[in-house]
């Protein structure tokens, strides 16, 4: 059938179940998968797995779609280097789903019109139920702490490559791939997670949880590849997600406003914002759980002077600091303030790729938030689940619940969750 890539089809127009119509559970022999030609979609009932009988020698892997550029491409990729390739599209969320924000059927769309330019076979399961249990209502617990979660760090480690991986191997694969930037390699028995070529787009920040056995059946196509280099082949290939914009912010809330969600699931409790210098009453905050150390936007104080400088000096106002059990919010002004660089931080629920915990007496670097700079560390009073690690130059805004992922080079070693 004639692909024709200029045509994107609107979820609406296309025989795609509703986000509330995928169940729990589906059955893998009535998956309907969409083929795409002409501005029209016809519905084809697919045998998924079931029907398939492959040459031993040839490897299955389950591609995780997403409806992006990134794991078409990684699916492309897998196709053109012999492996039986089927796709896997993954419905983690389903609360406010509605017609206001179709983002999750149109990716659907996506990766069905994808699949049938490919020539290969889609399943879509909904992991909704244990995305919540594992990953939305930790990210409940924590904002409730005071602290600033990354709910993509637990949603790998938890469900795309633990539900789904589980999913793809009882189902007979090999290995699953994803799209994401990064790189697996064996060394001496055991498997390490790497940075992706592509700096700018490394995503072994989100991975830095996965263990031994899930780097084992795990592929990362594009981890030698650049995002240009990326969108190149998706267009040659004739994909019309090569052009497609690339998802951003935390996948649950997609385009919703952060603080309208938020108070839907916590209610707010207005306080104090303070100065934390002298503690000088500056203003009032709707809740502790809307502001993380470093921001520097929606204080709503910017307006005032820090006391003793001259006119028209206004330096911005920033979160230094949260006092939960007085619902007090500490602001410092100027971005370096002393408060808000610190030369350790204490981290828990660690999680070491290989196992076991750096040496004490290396020199690796961290990073104490995704876009921040690799820095020279040493890990420090290692005791099960908890460790410190120290900085060679004092680090800005370090954030309790953010993750602090440590590196050997292009090693990722592993990592935990900043206490303090």
């Amino acid at each position: 059938m004639a692909h024709h890539p200029e045509k994107r089809m609107d979820c609406h127009e296309a025989n795609v179940p509703r986000n509330d119509e995928i169940p729990a559970t589906l059955d893998c022999t009535h998956v309907p998968r969409l083929a795409c030609g002409k501005g029209q979609c016809a519905t084809i009932d697919v045998h998924f797995f079931a029907r398939t009988q492959m040459p031993c020698a040839q490897k299955t892997v389950v591609v995780g779609l997403s409806g992006g550029v990134d794991s078409s491409v990684a699916a492309l990729l897998l196709k053109q280097q012999g492996y039986h390739v089927l796709g896997l599209f993954m419905k983690n969320w389903e609360d406010d789903d509605s017609d206001a924000y179709c983002a999750s059927r149109q990716d659907l769309v996506d990766v069905m019109s994808v699949a049938d330019v490919l020539g290969i076979e889609v399943e879509a399961v909904n992991f909704a139920a244990e995305y919540k249990e594992r990953v939305f209502a930790e990210f409940l617990r924590e904002y409730e702490l005071g602290r600033t979660p990354n709910p993509d760090v637990l949603c790998n480690s938890e469900i795309k490559f633990k539900a789904f991986l589980d999913h793809a191997l009882n189902l007979g694969a090999d290995a699953i791939a994803t799209g994401h930037y990064a790189g697996v390699r064996e060394v001496d028995g055991l498997f390490q997670l790497l940075k992706a070529e592509d700096g700018s787009k490394d995503q072994s920040y989100f991975l830095y949880r996965l263990n031994q056995t899930q780097l084992a059946k795990t592929l990362f196509p594009l981890a030698s590849l650049y995002k240009r280099e990326v969108r190149k082949i998706a267009a040659d290939a004739g994909l019309h997600v090569a052009v497609k914009k690339d998802s951003t912010g935390i996948c649950f809330i997609g385009e919703r406003p952060f603080k309208q969600f938020l108070s839907r699931y916590l209610p707010p409790k207005k306080g104090e914002i303070r100065r934390l210098d002298d503690g000088r009453v500056l203003g009032e905050h709707d809740g502790l759980m809307y502001h993380t150390i470093g921001q520097r936007k929606g204080l709503h104080i910017g307006g005032l002077k820090e006391t003793g400088k001259p006119a028209g000096d206004h330096e911005a106002w920033f979160v230094a600091g949260k006092d939960m059990n007085n619902n007090v919010l500490y602001v410092v002004q100027g971005h370096e303030h002393p408060a808000l660089r610190r030369e350790s931080l204490n981290a828990g629920q660690l999680s070491w790729i290989a196992g076991a915990a750096p040496k004490p007496e290396r020199v690796y670097t961290a990073k104490s938030r995704y876009r921040s700079e690799d820095a020279p560390c040493v890990v420090e009073q290692v005791t099960g689940e908890h460790c410190a690690i120290r900085f060679a130059e004092a680090q800005w805004a370090l954030t309790p619940g953010q993750s602090v992922v440590v590196y050997e080079s292009r090693v990722c070693l592993g990592g935990g969750i900043i206490e303090r």
